[in-house]
């Protein structure tokens, strides 16, 4: 409950339960999985009554460098440091790893964070990538197919080429999962390396004119693609 109206993530809002800062119809509670009935029951969070936050939607331009993490323990950059006090919690929507760039999504709605991130809803992630070594067609269109990595199968993906230089090429991927280093992972499974990595879409929200590093609230409308 305590997740859903906002507060933080699941283990943040352990944390705060344990800490005995949560009181169920008058009495304190410490355990997370205590039963909360929301038609009878009132629900204070340090004596103040629990009301939910409001919902939060933010697309960022990630730079390169920065780690998608709350904090760091060895005082890297990360892409809250981005970010104005916004006054509540928020999470990122999946992750980019710290040398790749692109959209990122952040919020406190843990439901629609779910829904984009769980593959069976199909949210689609585009990405402009630069490999190390020109790959021709045959490589290409094993990505199409999908390649076998070391957690199993991917799924078909979409890949068009952009452009071709002597030594690179540069195209667009397209992917319907989100685990981690995919798309490293995958260029690596057909014999080459990604040297620069960009994505680009995340669904139907592209960059447009955002400028990197910095953020904006996605509307309304926008919201509801993604929902469907």
């Amino acid at each position: 409950m305590l997740s859903k109206a906002g507060v933080g993530s699941r283990t943040e809002a352990r944390r705060i339960i344990h800490a005995g800062r949560v009181k169920v119809s008058g009495r304190v509670v410490e355990n997370p999985d205590h039963w909360v009935d929301l038609e009878r029951d009132r629900v204070h969070l340090d004596g103040k009554p629990l009301a939910a936050q409001k919902k939060t939607y933010l697309l960022l331009y990630k730079p390169a460098g920065y780690l998608t993490t709350r904090a760091d323990p060895e005082g890297r950059p990360t892409v809250y440091d981005l970010l104005e006090d916004l006054g509540r919690w928020i999470f990122p929507v999946g992750r980019l790893d710290r040398e790749t760039s692109g959209l990122l999504i952040l919020t406190n709605d843990t439901q629609f964070g779910e829904r984009l991130t769980n593959p069976r809803h199909g949210v689609t992630k585009t990405y402009l990538v630069k490999t190390a070594t020109r790959l021709e067609d045959a490589e290409l269109e094993k990505l199409r197919r999908g390649v076998v990595l070391a957690d199993g199968p991917t799924l078909p993906a979409e890949v068009q080429r952009v452009r071709d230089s002597v030594k690179h090429t540069w195209l667009e991927i397209t992917i319907r999962e989100g685990r981690n280093r995919q798309v490293r992972r995958m260029v690596e499974a057909v014999g080459s390396k990604v040297l620069k990595l960009v994505r680009t879409r995340i669904g139907s929200i592209g960059i447009g004119d955002l400028p990197i590093g910095r953020y904006r609230e996605l509307k309304l409308d926008e919201i509801r693609k993604l929902l469907k």
